[in-house]
């Protein structure tokens, strides 16, 4: 029997999931210069998603406002996972700051920290993906002034494809970002 398990793990591990995978895309930063921030170096929490947003099925609002998963369609990437590598990596190349995802990996504690709770995450019906919630700006040190920031960011839906959505919630990633950046602006 025991000699008979890893022919069966094998055989299982053959049966999965065939569906094409996406990547959250990584927008391009706008061509200005990098943008001095008040610290030196910033951790990035485990961003919030709303339960359908973890889901590894890529969706899309229908009609009748209902989220259905688009045939042949997953996430690469574990989405909580990805969303905070997508914007750590924006943050970190649109400023100055050292940027890091939790943990953090110094031994240096991060002159700060950005919690971000996202409520809406969505690819809508009438063509736009919308990104909604807040984001907080923690220092234990109080190098910088805390503070909590609503977001509400809109960008046109190119196509309700998979290859579409991924596109454009990379270039709401990037547009929370810059957003941020920006709140840390000397």
């Amino acid at each position: 029997m025991v000699r008979f398990l890893p022919l069966a793990l094998l055989a299982l591990t053959a049966c999965g999931s065939t569906e094409p995978r996406y990547l959250i895309d990584s927008a391009p930063a706008e061509t200005s210069a990098q943008v001095r921030m008040q610290v030196a170096t910033l951790e990035v929490r485990d961003v919030s998603l709303p339960a359908y947003a973890e889901d590894s099925q890529i969706l899309i609002e229908g009609a009748d406002g209902a989220l259905t998963p688009l045939d042949n369609a997953l996430w690469a990437d574990e989405p909580t996972r990805a969303v905070t590598m997508r914007l750590a990596e924006a943050i970190g190349r649109g400023g100055t700051a050292t940027v890091a995802v939790e943990p953090w990996p110094l031994e240096t504690p991060a002159q700060a920290e950005i919690h971000v709770l996202v409520s809406e995450m969505v690819a809508r019906a009438s063509g736009q993906f919308d990104l909604k919630g807040q984001f907080a700006i923690s220092s234990y040190d109080h190098v910088i002034r805390e503070r909590i920031k609503r977001f509400e960011i809109s960008v046109p839906l190119n196509e309700a494809t998979p290859r579409g959505i991924a596109q454009t919630s990379g270039l709401a990633l990037q547009k929370l970002a810059e957003q941020i950046t920006r709140e840390l602006a000397r």
